[in-house]
């Protein structure tokens, strides 16, 4: 029996939090190195977004081409792992930093995510609200010139391209009020709203120990929870490639792909 197993089988009811090591496996990008720097520029900034016209220019063009790769991702092993944990019934909550809802296709249902979801818009004035698929097929419409670019994908569900004048790039509005239209996710500089901080606070008090999966826990939005928990005497052990902010916290740790250290879960 392998450490994490052993883990696994002491403390029968865990807090999950996962984040983007989760799902590099499925053809998603991760953010940082093995040493917790960022491999790229970070995110757009919440503020720039709503302040600055060509910000969402740019964004929704860089959208356009990644949001065809992203929305197609399929949950992988790791996802399926997980979820095979939730239905054992150990998994007090699962907590993900990621926005691709790869977790609840898997089949895992209790789950918060914690930065939003990509695959719907809303609107800043009115909470209006489309899939992202359908906002896709408006931005096509718009902008049929920007269909045949392509680049390498980003974390976010956009792309790098670069080079471009984003300039004449048309950004549907509202249909509703005419107000900007936002993925529903929690951008760099924007709050995580209270009622989702809460819910995980009250789950990792009531859990027997935390296990983070695929995480660096550089974003304090998620480190907030292991650090307290570790206070509070629970034990963590973290499954993710290379150094996390939490190291001096954890029980245990695992340097290995997601994917391959939870792979017993299926058997």
């Amino acid at each position: 029996m392998t450490p994490l197993q052993q883990f696994i089988q002491t403390y029968p009811r865990l807090f999950v939090l996962t984040g983007a090591g989760c799902s590099t496996d499925s053809g998603i990008p991760d953010y940082r190195d093995r040493d917790g720097q960022w491999k790229r520029a970070p995110p757009i900034d919440y503020a720039a977004f709503m302040r600055e016209p060509g910000a969402r220019q740019r964004y929704w063009a860089r959208s356009l081409v990644g949001w065809r790769r992203f929305g197609r991702a399929q949950p992988n092993g790791a996802h399926h792992a997980l979820a095979q944990l939730e239905r054992r019934g150990q998994v007090e909550l699962l907590v993900t930093q990621n926005v691709d809802r790869l977790h609840q296709r898997a089949g895992s249902e209790q789950v918060i995510d914690l930065h939003g979801r990509l695959d719907e818009v809303r609107c800043m004035s009115c909470e209006w609200r489309l899939s992202r698929h359908a906002f896709q097929q408006m931005l096509v419409e718009r902008n049929p010139a920007w269909v045949s670019l392509d680049a390498a994908d980003a974390p976010d569900g956009d792309a790098d391209l670069e080079g471009q004048d984003f300039a004449g790039f048309d950004v549907p509005p509202c249909l509703h009020c005419g107000g900007i239209v936002k993925p529903d996710v929690v951008f760099f500089g924007e709050h995580v709203p209270r009622e989702r901080v809460e819910a995980a606070g009250r789950a990792w008090q009531a859990a027997d120990a935390v296990l983070v999966v695929g995480s660096s826990l550089m974003v304090y939005s998620g480190y907030r929870f292991v650090a307290a928990a570790a206070r509070a005497g629970k034990p963590v052990a973290a499954v993710t490639l290379g150094r996390t902010r939490a190291d001096a916290l954890l029980a245990l740790k695992v340097d290995a792909r997601c994917r391959e250290a939870l792979a017993f879960l299926h058997e």
